[in-house]
């Protein structure tokens, strides 16, 4: 009974925002909106600020413990990196302040809107996985996950499985991937317990699931890189694009 009302009650926010981004013509949701989606079905993101373009920077900024990450919000602008919208490593107010009017800056140039920064801390060093959803016209949603850096950007090492999954697919798509023992801790790197990346994939692709309950919503999820450790998992940038709008 508990996990059914939390289902519906993560269903009912991520609906919240869908319908408000659709009614602003916007394709995705903003990276702030489709992170208190994963984390609302447990899927654990950064502790985060939402930052204005300009002015005095939040009270609130002390609370998150550095260093931090600073990412531009724009709607024009679904991959960051490309126009320098991601700065890390920033320590304090003051390197905060001057990554924003620089990154501000650099997106005027390149006539990219704004709608703000997101400001975060830094997730725990890790293996970097791929995470995504499509939905395809004929099987509905599909789930993948890969091996992030070199393992997916030359091997394409990735594994599908259509949605809902069971906690069965999540171990035979880890098993599938050609890379699997990096995570095991091969040659004597960080070492990730099995049951972390099922519970994800469940999150993801599950009944009740991400995937599951927003299948008419969502055109594409893409989770890219999340880092996975001996603390868990953590969804560091975040992609939600909407059915309507791909």
């Amino acid at each position: 009974m508990i996990r059914q009302a939390m289902v519906q009650s993560a269903k009912e926010l991520a609906q919240g925002f869908i319908g408000a981004a659709r009614r602003e013509g916007r394709k995705a949701l903003d990276e702030a909106a489709a992170k208190q989606v994963l984390a609302a079905y447990g899927i654990k993101v950064p502790r985060s600020l939402k930052l204005p373009v300009e002015g005095p920077l939040p009270a609130a900024l002390p609370a998150l413990t550095p260093p931090y990450v600073l990412k531009i919000m724009s709607p024009d602008a679904l991959h960051k990196s490309d126009i320098g919208g991601v700065r890390l490593g920033l320590v304090d107010a003051a390197s905060v302040a001057a990554a924003r009017k620089e990154m501000a800056g650099a997106a005027a140039r390149a006539g990219v809107r704004l709608d703000g920064f997101l400001l975060e801390e830094t997730a725990p060093a890790g293996h970097d996985v791929v995470v995504g959803g499509v939905r395809d016209p004929s099987f509905g949603q599909t789930l993948m996950v890969g091996l992030g850096g070199i393992f997916v950007e030359v091997l394409n090492d990735v594994a599908f499985r259509v949605c809902p999954i069971q906690p069965v697919d999540a171990r035979e798509m880890l098993a599938e991937l050609r890379g699997a023992a990096v995570l095991s801790g091969a040659r004597g790197g960080v070492r990730v317990k099995e049951s972390t990346l099922v519970n994800l994939l469940m999150q993801v692709g599950g009944p009740g699931g991400l995937l599951d309950q927003l299948a008419e919503e969502l055109a594409e999820v893409d989770l890219n890189p999340i880092i996975v450790s001996p603390d868990g998992a953590v969804a560091v940038d975040a992609r939600l694009v909407l059915t309507g709008g791909e």
